[in-house]
């Protein structure tokens, strides 16, 4: 399986056959019933909410909670060794209505990842795979990344990010686009035109979705806690 567009070693010794042994021997007495729910992979591109530049090729395992609501992870690659980096949440349009405000700018939209191609199905025939993206088009997702291999950190360094996804032609950096169309043998341009039929929400993009249109960066503070006596109160460790 094709490997990731971004190259990064992590630290640590190779699996020892005792700990492969173990793995293979909870895995068969386990379950992993939210695994196991998972039924679709999904590739497409995330960019940190701060910053257009910074780009990753993201994976996506998902499943349905319902049909308004699936939860992915998110991947740096499809293969065995790749990096859990985050997380997204998917919900359809009536449902991402109901969102406060304040919470509508940290989701982003689909319909032009979707349209142009740029989102697909590894593997999966393109009739089979237009059904799907048909609704996905038409949904909000939620990202945040914990690993930020772009710039090349071993292990998953600062900061939880929120990221936004492409909303219009000349944002995806052209190198990033030619290592995913070749690693995959896809065509963004012909599944652009395959799926000029499609459309996104029926309301229009909400305005305050994408970030309204500004740059969101996740920063940490220092706050007071106030002092109690309550029994199971949070304690601080210093």
């Amino acid at each position: 399986m094709a490997s990731s567009c971004h190259d990064v070693e992590v630290p640590g010794k190779p699996t020892e056959t005792g700990t492969a042994l173990l793995e293979t021997a909870t895995g068969t007495i386990q379950g992993f019933a939210p695994l196991g729910q998972i039924h679709q992979h999904l590739c497409a591109f995330h960019f940190y909410a701060d910053d257009m530049t910074r780009q990753v090729e993201a994976h996506h395992f998902c499943a349905h909670l319902n049909e308004d609501v699936r939860q992915c992870l998110v991947f740096d690659g499809p293969g065995a060794g790749a990096r859990l980096i985050g997380v997204e949440y998917i919900v359809s349009e009536p449902v991402f209505l109901t969102l406060p405000d304040e919470e509508k700018p940290l989701w982003h939209t689909h319909e032009f990842e979707v349209k142009g191609g740029v989102l697909f199905m590894p593997g999966v025939p393109g009739v089979a795979e237009r059904r799907d993206l048909e609704k996905v088009c038409r949904t909000y997702g939620k990202t945040v990344h914990f690993w930020q291999v772009d710039r090349g950190d071993a292990l998953p360094l600062g900061l939880p990010q929120i990221m936004m996804a492409l909303t219009r032609d000349g944002q995806l950096r052209q190198d990033l686009a030619d290592c995913v169309e070749k690693k995959f043998n896809v065509s963004f341009q012909k599944e652009r035109e395959n799926r000029a039929y499609m459309s996104g929400p029926e309301h229009g993009i909400h305005p305050l979705a994408n970030a309204a249109g500004k740059g969101l960066k996740t920063e940490i503070r220092e706050v007071d806690i106030p002092a109690t006596t309550t029994a199971g109160a949070a304690r601080v460790f210093t």
